[in-house]
């Protein structure tokens, strides 16, 4: 196991499945106590039990973000408690979406996004970074998307919601970063666990990885993130996507 993490206590949200799970193994891998989160038990145990068999520490705490400020203040500090009182590194994962194209979105699926792509992330912060900046400062880490900064023809209203919550990066920034509190946010291209013949591929032509990429490669730029390596690192969106938003790749 590695330190880089070591003595750090860590909040995952949406942490049972995919890129949440991912950084949940590599944070504990590195010395963490994770938190891991999300609405099945039955996975949270698994990614818990998977943790412990290396060696790591780890606890489940079931959630359900929707949006609710009570939700999330009463999930700040049930989290809290759990970690041992205090939490130095909080990571908005969870995401949700709905409806492919504007036409065929309505208010619910729209409200829907924004309560847990935008909402739950942003009550869960306002009770968090108080707290951190409280006990010397932490670290905070929010998931964003490439389709924030490149359009695409579906998916409107969850584009919408991630270049919300990169904005809240640099506002967070800003505001919690003076008394110790890091903001700042992974823009991941397309990633999945299963990358052999997944429908989203063709998303990645024309990139220089020319493939879609594994969940790994987002963990190991929000260790990077979390620990002091990037303690110059404020108020910035990392994109881990391949090269999918700054590159070209020019058939021969």
């Amino acid at each position: 196991m590695g330190t880089r993490l070591a003595h750090q206590t860590a909040l995952i949200t949406g942490s049972t499945s995919n890129l949440g799970r991912a950084i949940a193994l590599a944070y504990a891998a590195e010395g963490a106590h994770v938190l891991v989160t999300g609405r099945d038990p039955g996975r949270g145990a698994a990614v818990v039990a998977e943790i412990q068999a290396e060696g790591g520490r780890a606890d489940f705490l079931a959630a359900d973000l929707s949006g609710s400020p009570a939700a999330a203040s009463e999930f700040a500090t049930r989290a809290t408690e759990m970690l041992g009182g205090r939490i130095d590194i909080l990571v908005n994962n969870s995401g949700a979406i709905g409806g492919r194209t504007t036409t065929d979105t309505d208010e619910a699926a729209f409200d829907q996004v924004f309560g847990v792509n935008v909402k739950a992330p942003f009550f869960l912060t306002a009770a968090i970074a108080p707290a951190m900046a409280a006990q010397g400062g932490g670290v905070i880490i929010n998931l964003g998307s490439w389709v924030a900064r490149l359009g695409i023809p579906i998916g409107a209203a969850y584009a919408a919601s991630k270049g919300a919550l990169e904005t809240l990066t640099r506002a967070w920034s800003a505001e919690f970063g003076p008394a110790g509190v890091r903001v700042n946010a992974i823009s991941p291209g397309v990633v999945h666990a299963d990358t052999e013949g997944h429908p989203a591929a063709a998303m990645m032509k024309g990139t220089p990885y020319g493939a879609i990429g594994k969940p790994e490669a987002i963990a190991q730029a929000a260790v990077y993130l979390a620990s002091a390596d990037s303690a110059f690192a404020h108020g910035t969106v990392l994109d881990v996507d391949g090269g999918r938003i700054g590159v070209a790749v020019m058939a021969s």
